[in-house]
């Protein structure tokens, strides 16, 4: 079973999608790990972030792993250094290629099979686009503001100002609801929860509620 948790940037998707992976003793898959990877070695690679050429070049050259919590490009874990604020400006632009999402889409698919097919994904698209069969979709939202208040001291935003936070927010927003491939949205079969007044716990008890539920009409 695929538990597909999208959602805005912010609103609790990977602290809610780690948890219900460890109350499920399931692996989980943070697939927007794969295109900060992917821009990392674009950065490092000194490749051009506009030409789609050059990205898909860089991304086919790239072995891509997710392992025990940690993103590894090329072997290196870089969980760390995809969270800086160079990645974070150009990962919108680099992963809107459609050529380069149909190269990592196929790769988080061969990693999800290659972990059972019971695993806990997320990211963007999972519902709508890469896992559109997935027995349980969730859509997490967040107002800007609440969620501005959450990435404020992540090291991305390292020397912006609350507002500077919401600003990047709400065009991070824009950027991935327009692009034209795989644009960030719900699918019509997701389940939408609005986190900006729930705890991580409320959330995480509400999904589990809804694969609980899965898993007795598919056992029926």
């Amino acid at each position: 079973m695929v538990v597909a948790v999208d959602g805005l940037a912010g609103a609790g998707k990977s602290t809610v999608a780690r948890a219900v992976a460890a109350a499920l003793g399931c692996p989980y898959l943070d697939t927007g790990a794969f295109y900060r990877a992917v821009t990392l070695a674009v950065v490092r690679a000194g490749a051009d972030a506009a030409s789609e050429q050059a990205v898909l070049q860089v991304t086919a050259a790239a072995c891509l792993d997710y392992a025990a919590g940690a993103m590894l490009l090329d072997g290196e874990d870089v969980s760390e250094a995809v969270r800086t604020p160079e990645v974070g400006a150009l990962v919108s632009a680099v992963s809107a290629f459609p050529e380069v999402r149909r190269l990592v889409v196929e790769r988080q698919r061969d990693w999800v099979e290659e972990h059972g097919g019971r695993v806990v994904v997320e990211g963007r698209d999972i519902g709508t686009v890469v896992f559109p069969e997935a027995a349980v979709k969730v859509f997490l939202t967040a107002s800007a503001a609440a969620r501005a208040r959450r990435r404020v001291a992540d090291a991305e935003a390292a020397g912006q100002t609350l507002q500077d936070v919401e600003d990047h927010l709400r065009a991070r927003d824009h950027a991935d609801s327009t692009r034209a491939a795989s644009p960030l949205r719900s699918a019509a079969d997701a389940v939408t929860i609005d986190t900006t007044d729930l705890t991580v716990a409320q959330v995480v008890a509400v999904i589990l509620g809804l694969i609980a539920e899965a898993e007795g009409d598919a056992g029926r």
